[in-house]
């Protein structure tokens, strides 16, 4: 069985998400007959590259809230974060265009990598005083996971390459009617939106695995929205 999961590096349900489902694929029976492909999904694809700014005045902004405000709608990502066991900054993080991650992404996955770039990725974005939007960051980066440091310098020097790549999976997750990261896609006949409880995921892959044409969908789950919108704002 395939799943697939579109998902953004500077979305923090995204790394929530992730570690749910990787604890809902642990509670299934054929977890070891199951490939995951991760897919690229930008969340703010016009933001000018190079450019960043920090998450907090972001979220102040797109919301229209204070940024004591938006420091709290940080705290609540964050502690969701670490009630999974993932370290969470919520001061000192930037926002920005994530293309050429996804780009070096798409090398990984041609050199058998891919999971081992995306959790670094996330770890430094999230947990890390490292800039996944820096391009000796990102090439640091590619080294630890096992690439070839030259082959991804390379990549990143000609914007190119795997640029179609990363425009495929997003045209597809439209076509599929991704609006939101997380998104997961079961054999291509169950898609399951946001960072669902690990239980969901666990109860999807079984009904998935026994053939089911539909289910009872889960609960509503915290997701991304296109424009970088990733916290829940704070009543």
């Amino acid at each position: 069985m395939r799943v697939e999961i579109w998902s953004d590096i500077a979305c923090p349900w995204c790394y929530i998400g992730k570690a749910r489902f990787t604890k809902g694929l642990a509670g299934f029976a054929h977890r070891d007959e199951v490939e995951v492909v991760f897919r690229s999904f930008e969340l703010d694809p016009h933001s000018a590259k190079g450019v960043t700014a920090p998450v907090v005045e972001m979220l102040a902004r797109k919301y229209g809230r204070t940024l004591e405000e938006a420091r709290g709608m940080e705290e609540h990502v964050a502690a969701a974060a670490r009630a999974e066991g993932l370290a969470y900054r919520t001061e000192g993080r930037d926002h920005g265009n994530t293309f050429d991650v996804h780009r070096l992404l798409h090398l990984a996955a041609a050199r058998g990598r891919q999971e081992e770039l995306l959790d670094l990725a996330y770890r430094a974005n999230f947990a890390e005083e490292r800039s996944v939007f820096d391009p000796e960051a990102l090439i640091a980066l590619a080294v630890e996971a096992g690439l070839d440091g030259a082959e991804a310098r390379a990549v990143l020097a000609d914007a190119s390459a795997y640029a179609d790549e990363v425009r495929a999976d997003e045209r597809e997750a439209a076509e599929l009617g991704a609006g939101a990261v997380p998104f997961f896609v079961l054999d291509r006949r169950y898609g399951i939106s946001g960072g669902q409880p690990a239980e969901v995921f666990t109860r999807a892959l079984e009904q998935a695995w026994a053939g089911r044409e539909g289910s009872e969908p889960g609960p509503a789950a915290e997701a991304c929205e296109p424009d970088g919108a990733c916290a829940v704002p704070q009543s």
